[in-house]
C-alpha cells in the first residue's frame, strides 16, 4: 500500500518563542536536533532521539514534532504494531498505531500534543489507513499532572478525539487487566470494509466475544 507522507508545517507564538509544529520528519533532520532533557517518560532523552530516528527510517514510520530552533519539546510516533503484540497478528499493511505521545512538562499547557497530531492527519495523508492507539495507565504522568487516573483518561480520550479517534471495545488482556486502559481507533475513509473485519477479528478473539 502507499503510505502517504506530506510534509506539513506550523508555527505556533509562544511568548517570546515561536514552536515549530512539522512532520513527518526525516531522519536526517532529526539528526541535526537534540531532545529537551524532560522528555523521557519511555527512554532516556539521548535513546528517545535515537528511536525517532529509527522510526523515522521505516517506510510507513513517522514521526512529528514540536520544536524550539533546534530543540525538540514534544514528538508523536507512528508506525505498524509491535510483533510481539497481537495488533501485528494480521500483519495488515493499513494498520498503524500511534505508539508515543510525548511533551516537555513546561510546554503542556500550549495544547501541543492535540496541535502535533493534528498535524499528522492533514492532507487526508491517513485515510488509508485505521490508525489505533492503546492506552495504559502506567503509562501516564499521574504525578506531575496532578490528576486522578480517570481524569487522566478522559484527557486522552478528548486528545484522541480531536482527530476523529474514538473508543472501541476488544478483549485484550492487557487492556482488560484495568477499566481505565482503552482502545482509541480511527479509520479512515478509504480504508476498505475487508480491513475492517480484519480488525476486528485482531480485536475480539474469544468467539463468546463476536
Amino acid at each position: 500500500m502507499e503510505h502517504r507522507k506530506t510534509y506539513i508545517r506550523h508555527t505556533l507564538p509562544y511568548g517570546e518563542e515561536e514552536i515549530v509544529l512539522e512532520g513527518p520528519v526525516s531522519p536526517s533532520q532529526l539528526r541535526t536536533l537534540r531532545m529537551h532533557p524532560d522528555l523521557d517518560a519511555f527512554r532516556r532523552p539521548q535513546e528517545q532521539w535515537k528511536a525517532l530516528i529509527e522510526i523515522a527510517e521505516l517506510p510507513e514510520g513517522r514521526i512529528i514534532l514540536a520544536r524550539i530552533l533546534d530543540e525538540i519539546i514534544g514528538y508523536v510516533t507512528f508506525h505498524y504494531p509491535d510483533e510481539m503484540e497481537r495488533w501485528s497478528q494480521g500483519s495488515m499493511e493499513d494498520l498503524i498505531e500511534l505508539g508515543a505521545i510525548e511533551v516537555a512538562n513546561a510546554y503542556r499547557s500550549a495544547k501541543i500534543g492535540s496541535r502535533m497530531i493534528q498535524t499528522a492527519f492533514e492532507g487526508e495523508q491517513m485515510e488509508n489507513c485505521i490508525v489505533f492507539t492503546t492506552e495504559y495507565y502506567w503509562h501516564w504522568d499521574l504525578k506531575t499532572s496532578g490528576l486522578s487516573v480517570w481524569d487522566y483518561r478522559k484527557m486522552m480520550e478528548r486528545l484522541m478525539q480531536t482527530v476523529g479517534m474514538v473508543w472501541y471495545a476488544t478483549d485484550d488482556p492487557e487492556i482488560c487487566s484495568h477499566p481505565a486502559n482503552c482502545l482509541m481507533v480511527r479509520i479512515g475513509k478509504e480504508v476498505p470494509i475487508e480491513s475492517e473485519e480484519k480488525f476486528d477479528r485482531i480485536r475480539f478473539q474469544q468467539r463468546f466475544m463476536y
